[in-house]
């Protein structure tokens, strides 16, 4: 059975929605819950304590650095370690491209992308002296696969799996797991949005388990994990193989070439960039009976 007694994990952006139903699901399971929200969400810590579970509420602007670490202290002189941190906190600032103003798309990419980078990075160090650290980050299908009218957000929800892939990288020797949620769930972001008949299956509840299975000791590394309404999906980013254009390497050859380069039957995943660095190499070096010792 999953638990986390013991734990200390944090969510933020926990005041409703996602956010809340992650923090509640955490203390059902035995964790301390540091509740994160722009306004304090005594609320949700008192359904924790009411069901017998332990939290605090901390009002923080993840955007902010100063905030961030200020919650970070308080959590360590409270409790003395963080073992989870759930990334949750957002906005949306929705208009077309043409009519957005720039500085509603900064703000987005802003609370969204560095919000999440500043709290990984205020407990990076924790974790990794603790060598157990348990980390979310939560992407969208407007990220990975574009969404009108969400330029900002997109873009923003885009950045957290180029993260991740860096993040577990980093992290893997000292058993820090990074994963990353893409959610599609009735919350206050998606009032208006979605018909009013889904928003009734795709509620947080139905979320909040995958969740919890990310950020439990024998989690996955590296994950997408596609959820809502009770579904559970992985997105996978691959590579085909595509194909080694010899003579003259034109647009022209590109094009002839395109059914065999985009054909993605015998598709990869790849290692890190350099993996794929090495690939095209190799394949050259063969082409050209050249040796390359790599």
């Amino acid at each position: 059975m999953i638990r986390f007694d013991d734990q200390v994990a944090i969510v933020t952006g926990a005041g409703a929605g996602l956010g809340r139903s992650h923090a509640l699901g955490l203390a059902a399971r035995g964790a301390r819950v540091v509740v994160n929200d722009m306004h304090v969400a005594d609320d949700v810590v008192a359904d924790i304590v009411a069901a017998g579970g332990e939290a605090m509420a901390v009002a923080a602007d993840v955007s902010n650095a100063a905030d961030v670490q200020a919650m970070i202290d308080t959590v360590m002189a409270h409790w003395g370690r963080i073992d989870i941190l759930i990334n949750n906190a957002g906005i949306l600032r929705d208009k077309t491209f043409a009519k957005m103003e720039m500085a509603d798309f900064a703000k987005v990419i802003t609370v969204h992308l560095m919000g999440t980078a500043l709290c990984c990075h205020a407990v990076w160090p924790i974790m990794r002296a603790q060598r157990y650290g348990r980390i979310v980050l939560t992407s969208s299908g407007s990220g990975l696969y574009g969404n009108f009218g969400q330029s900002n957000y997109a873009a923003a929800k885009a950045g957290m799996v180029g993260l991740m892939n860096t993040l577990h990288l980093e992290g893997v020797r000292d058993d820090i797991r990074i994963n990353t949620l893409a959610p599609t769930a009735a919350t206050a972001m998606t009032e208006g949005l979605l018909p009013e008949a889904a928003l009734e299956l795709l509620q947080p509840e139905t979320i909040t388990p995958g969740v919890l299975y990310l950020v439990s000791r024998d989690a996955p590394r590296r994950t997408i994990l596609a959820a809502g309404g009770g579904c559970f999906a992985v997105t996978q980013i691959t590579e085909t193989q595509g194909a080694l254009l010899t003579g003259d390497i034109t647009p022209e050859a590109v094009a002839d070439q395109w059914a065999k380069i985009s054909d993605p039957s015998d598709a990869e995943a790849m290692e890190n960039a350099f993996a794929q660095t090495r690939k095209y190499a190799l394949r050259a070096a063969q082409a050209k009976g050249v040796a390359l010792d790599w």
